[in-house]
C-alpha cells in the first residue's frame, strides 16, 4: 500500500513537472509575428505620411492594401490549418489565454474600423487603435514576462494620448509609427535574438 502511495505521488509530481515544462516552451516568443506585423502597421503608416505629402493616391490607399493583406494572410493560414494540420499541441491555460485574447483584440480593432467609416474622425480612430494595441502588447508582456514590451506599451499609450491632441492626420501617422517601432519592431528582435541564442544553447 504504501509502494503504491510512494509510486503515485512521483508518478503526480512528474507529470506537473511535465506540464510546466510544456508551458515554458510553448511560451517563448520567437518575435517572428511582432516582426511582420511591426513592418506592415509601420509601412502603412509612413507611406500614409508620404502619400498625403505629395498626394499620389486617395488618402486611405495604403492602408486599404494593409486590409488587403491582412484579410490574405488570415486566409493562407485558414487553409494550412484545414488542408495542412500540424502535429496538435498540450492545449495549455497561457495558449488558452493566447487565443482569446487574439479574438478579442480583433473583434475590437473590427468595431473601431467600422466606426471610423460610420462617423469617427480618423484623427481620432487611430489613437484609439494605438490604445487598443497598448493594452494588447501589454498583455503579452505580462504572460510572457518580457520587459522591452511592457516598455514598449506604455511608450504606445503614450504616443495614443498624445495623438489626441495633435491637429494634422500626417502627425498621428507620425505618431503611430514611432509607437509600433518601439511597441512591436524592436521588442520584436529582441525577442528574436534571445530564442536564437536559447536555441543555439540548446544544441
Amino acid at each position: 500500500m504504501e509502494n503504491q502511495l510512494s509510486f503515485s505521488e512521483h508518478d503526480s509530481l512528474k507529470i506537473i513537472q511535465q506540464m510546466i515544462n510544456t508551458a515554458k516552451k510553448e511560451q517563448k516568443d520567437d518575435g517572428k509575428g511582432w516582426i511582420i506585423w511591426g513592418w506592415m502597421l509601420f509601412c502603412a503608416s509612413a507611406l500614409t505620411i508620404l502619400n498625403i505629402e505629395f498626394k499620389w493616391f486617395q488618402t486611405f490607399f495604403f492602408w486599404n492594401i494593409f486590409g488587403v493583406g491582412t484579410l490574405l494572410m488570415g486566409l493562407l493560414e485558414t487553409i494550412k490549418s484545414l488542408f495542412f494540420p500540424k502535429t496538435k499541441k498540450v492545449k495549455t491555460y497561457t495558449k488558452d489565454i493566447f487565443e482569446k485574447l487574439n479574438i478579442g483584440f480583433f473583434i475590437s480593432i473590427m468595431l473601431i474600423i467600422v466606426s471610423m467609416n460610420i462617423g469617427v474622425s480618423p484623427n481620432k480612430g487611430f489613437p484609439i487603435l494605438m490604445n487598443l494595441y497598448g493594452f494588447w502588447i501589454l498583455i503579452y508582456a505580462t504572460v510572457l514576462n518580457f520587459k522591452p514590451s511592457m516598455i514598449g506599451a506604455y511608450i504606445m499609450w503614450a504616443l495614443a494620448f498624445t495623438a489626441l491632441f495633435v491637429s494634422t492626420f500626417q502627425h498621428v501617422m507620425l505618431l503611430q509609427a514611432l509607437g509600433v517601432l518601439c511597441g512591436y519592431i524592436i521588442p520584436g528582435y529582441i525577442a528574436k535574438k534571445r530564442f536564437n541564442d536559447q536555441s543555439i544553447g540548446k544544441v
